[in-house]
């Protein structure tokens, strides 16, 4: 399910004036990264503002993006369309088969804390029978709001998870790691059918290394045969992939087929849930 905003600002441009530019921008509280694209979809603009220290709060989150969004003219514009993704680790997956849109708080109890005030969605997945239940940025949604007007959200894992399977070609089981700041989220897919999705917060390489392992364990994945596939930020020099090669024989990156990087120093593999 993409949620909208049912109400919309006056905007003193004209729809006939406006040009035909889609947003999408993606928060977390590690910072955040938006791209602007034309109604082809080829994007025109890319940016990524990355905090020096994980921000403690969303209030934190929102303050940084009041000022940014002050300062920034590509921010500056009306769009047709605007998408939100929150990116956190305030959700679960929950099968359609179980799912019960008057339980999502009991869905999230099982693996985070909730309150009484918090306000929990769900999307629905397109390419998986199942929901992703999580807990949006509410301050962050209301203030995209009172700058743009009508947009949709969405959360980082249902994305990750829909486009991921749509790219997928492989037949065979296949581990899919995005890498970022702290955090790792795998997925395991066979073929077009997604077997494991998780996510887990690691601080040394030996943190990154076990959760591969244990998920190649659980899975029952021979470390000299199966496929460990790369994305985000991570580099062939930098230690989480060193000491992942130790352990997996068969490492590669995701490539992006998007043309912009052609033109841009960017790793093909990092800005999946953007650029992808």
């Amino acid at each position: 399910m993409t949620k909208a905003i049912i109400k919309r600002k006056t905007i003193s441009n004209s729809i006939k004036n406006k040009a035909f530019k889609n947003l999408s921008i993606q928060f977390s509280l590690d910072g955040f990264s938006f791209r602007v694209a034309d109604n082809q979809q080829k994007i025109t603009h890319f940016s990524e503002v990355v905090f020096n220290e994980t921000l403690a709060t969303p209030q934190d989150l929102l303050s940084k993006i009041e000022a940014i969004f002050k300062t920034d003219e590509q921010l500056q514009q009306d769009f047709s369309t605007v998408t939100v993704i929150h990116k956190n680790t305030l959700s679960t997956l929950v099968p359609t088969d179980y799912f019960d849109k008057n339980q999502l708080k009991n869905y999230l109890d099982y693996t985070i804390k909730t309150l009484q005030t918090d306000f929990i969605t769900f999307d629905d997945l397109t390419n998986v029978a199942a929901k992703n239940v999580y807990i949006p940025y509410v301050n962050i949604n209301n203030y995209i709001f009172q700058h743009f007007g009508e947009f949709e959200y969405k959360h980082y894992t249902s994305v990750f998870i829909d486009k991921l399977i749509k790219s997928n070609t492989s037949l065979v089981k296949k581990m899919f790691v995005q890498v970022s700041k702290n955090h790792l989220d795998i997925l395991v897919l066979e073929n077009k059918q997604l077997l494991f999705s998780n996510s887990f917060a690691f601080y040394t390489q030996e943190d990154f290394i076990y959760y591969i392992l244990f998920t190649a364990e659980q899975l029952k994945l021979d470390t000299e045969k199966f496929v460990l596939t790369f994305l985000g930020d991570i580099k062939k020099d930098s230690e989480i992939y060193k000491i992942a090669y130790n352990y997996v024989r068969n490492i590669d990156f995701f490539e992006s087929k998007n043309t912009y990087f052609n033109t841009q120093q960017l790793s093909k593999h990092n800005h999946f849930i953007l650029l992808g």
